[in-house]
């Protein structure tokens, strides 16, 4: 359930133009594709005609059932969305838009960016790879867990992708770390590959050595409190703050690898 305000809603409201039971520009058809592209719910299902049919009111139902992350995952594309149509740039309109950015802000201060990560999965046709992000946006305020183990399977989604993708075989039963200094290696990244006679090539050698424990790290932190394995029955579970920073560093190493494959790519 999100934490969005009387105040907030009558804002967002004005904004989308929710009225009339419209939002924004859309029809049926083109609402249920962009939401589902932006966060992996259907919004047409029964689960959102708690109040009604209309697009307005799914819309409102999707406010208060979902959790501030999601909410403010369609919120940043609804808004953006909003911000290029021409009848969006009266000067009332642009006021009410930064309000809205404000909104945002609030529901997913500091929340791990992967819209970039999106676009690499959609150059690279990676619908899997698709799926672990909109699973790990979904699922970072409401469970925690399920974050931090997809945020560890998105790594070895990542490197089995680039090594397919360069016509290598990745062993399925090669554990991250493995597939880690496989994918280095072939994007000649590994440390020994930068020369001493490079400018500050011992800080290049010591990123790119960290890289490796970014990698161990998260496998653990799965191991412990993740999904993926067994748990004691006690065992207490981490919070959305621990799988922000799982997720952060996560989609900002699979960002790196990504890019630098795509701009190598023999």
């Amino acid at each position: 359930m999100s934490s969005l305000s009387f105040n907030e809603r009558i804002v967002l409201e004005k904004y989308f133009w929710m009225s009339s039971g419209y939002v924004l520009d859309f029809s049926d058809r083109t609402f249920g594709e962009f939401v589902e592209e932006a966060t992996g719910v259907n919004i047409h299902s029964e689960k959102y005609q708690i109040e009604g049919t209309s697009k307005a009111k799914k819309l409102r139902a999707f406010w208060k059932i979902e959790s501030d992350h999601l909410v403010g995952t369609l919120l940043r594309k609804l808004i953006d969305h909003g911000a290029n149509l021409k009848m969006m740039k009266t000067h009332e309109l642009k006021a009410v838009e930064k309000k809205c950015r404000y909104i945002l802000n609030r529901l997913i201060p500091g929340g791990p960016g992967l819209s970039p990560l999106k676009d690499q999965a959609k150059a690279l046709d990676a619908n899997y790879l698709l799926d672990q992000i909109k699973r790990i946006e979904s699922s970072i305020e409401t469970d925690p867990g399920l974050a931090i183990g997809t945020a560890k399977e998105l790594i070895e989604t990542c490197c089995k992708t680039i090594l397919s993708d360069r016509g290598k075989s990745a062993d399925e039963t090669s554990g991250i770390t493995v597939l880690m200094k496989q994918v280095m290696k072939e994007l000649r990244l590994v440390p020994e590959n930068i020369p001493a006679s490079v400018k500050g090539s011992e800080t290049v050698r010591r990123v790119l050595h960290n890289l490796g424990a970014i990698t161990q790290g998260l496998a653990e932190l799965r191991n412990l409190y993740g999904t993926g394995h067994g748990k004691h029955g006690k065992t207490l579970p981490l919070q959305p703050r621990h799988a922000k920073l799982a997720v952060g560093a996560a989609s900002t190493l699979t960002i790196f690898l990504l890019d630098t494959h795509l701009q190598h790519k023999s």
